[in-house]
């Protein structure tokens, strides 16, 4: 990658070895079942995470919505939380395709209260109720944070009191993972199903996964059929996501590199960085200068071969990746104290 792209770890690029696996891919048809390379990574993707099958999907939104589906019946309520993916940034699609509603708690340090869960499940067999049907979790969580072992174990205990289905967003599992010093799978025996991404900070172009029971599976895999996402000769990805998989072990070193970021972010004057939040891959600032301009900023270092994203609601993010080496922020922190200067 010639430009520096702090923009998210979603811009990354195949590695050299994913494009050769890629190529040399043997294929079917995955709508049939006989794609050898999809059943690869299927299996791998449930072994790792210590469930009984998988399921290859498009996108993150897609396993996600798919999960959501699979789950639940039209006109249940599924709990989530108010700043959780699913709400923010998958474009109202549980109402479209599951016609469930939703009913959010917050959860902006990424963890649901168990305790705020339980007030809010419908426990009333009253007609003029809808039905809880679902609770979602998410971690590691669109602000950074990652849910304690202690919390996802405690939301388990409510679920199981109600005899209710979890399903995790995992789209930066492994992140999760590595920030906690665990596996996949301690996070993952909390939820029902779990979906995570291989285009989040593994390299692969395309595609994410869904894990969780056969029975759950196979439902998912018609419910993907009606989506529109049976795909074809999908192997081609599937060896991108097998070493995607084999990636997962580096994460640590992408969140090193954001602490650091963020320790050099901060010695800016007028730079305040949320270094509370900095757990993962993600560095989130705020800039307080006279006639500071976030636009400007985001066109002044594009210029300079630096892509990042405008402020949302005066707050930035700096994402790093596969291809954001210490050299490499050396180089946008000079650009940036030059700006600044």
């Amino acid at each position: 990658m010639n430009m520096i792209d702090l923009r998210s770890d979603t811009v990354t690029h195949p590695t050299p070895k994913m494009r050769e696996l890629m190529a040399a891919a043997p294929v079917g048809d995955d709508v049939y079942g006989d794609d050898p390379t999809i059943l690869q990574l299927e299996a791998e993707a449930a072994k790792l995470l210590g469930k009984e099958a998988a399921l290859f999907v498009p996108s993150g939104v897609f396993g996600n919505q798919v999960s959501v589906l699979t789950h639940t019946q039209r006109g249940q309520e599924i709990i989530l939380g108010e700043y959780c993916h699913i709400i923010q940034h998958e474009a109202g699609s549980v109402a479209l395709i599951s016609n469930v509603q939703t009913r959010t708690v917050p959860d902006e340090k990424g963890e649901l209260d168990p305790a705020e869960v339980e007030r809010i499940i419908r426990k009333s067999n009253d007609i003029h109720v809808p039905v809880t049907g679902l609770i979602c979790v998410e971690t590691a969580h669109s602000t950074g944070n990652v849910a304690s072992l202690e919390n996802l174990e405690a939301l388990r205990q409510v679920a199981d009191k109600y005899h209710l289905p979890i399903h995790m967003d995992g789209a930066r599992l492994f992140n999760a993972a590595a920030y906690l010093g665990v596996e996949g799978k301690d996070l993952a025996k909390y939820a029902d199903s779990v979906s995570f991404c291989l285009s989040k900070g593994l390299c692969a172009p395309v595609g994410s996964l869904v894990v969780g029971t056969k029975e759950f599976i196979d439902k998912a895999r018609r419910n993907r059929k009606v989506l529109g996402g049976g795909m074809r000769q999908a192997g081609i990805l599937a060896a991108a996501g097998l070493e995607a998989l084999n990636l997962r072990h580096r994460l640590k070193e992408d969140h090193e590199n954001a602490r650091y970021f963020g320790e050099e972010l901060a010695k800016i004057p007028g730079i305040t960085v949320h270094t509370d939040s900095i757990k993962i891959n993600m560095v989130f600032f705020t800039v307080d200068r006279e006639n500071f301009q976030g636009e400007d900023l985001v066109e002044y270092l594009k210029a300079k071969g630096i892509l990042i994203n405008g402020d949302d609601d005066g707050l930035f993010r700096f994402v790093t990746h596969y291809y954001i080496t210490r050299e490499r922020i050396d180089l946008v922190m000079k650009n940036l104290k030059e700006y600044f200067s």
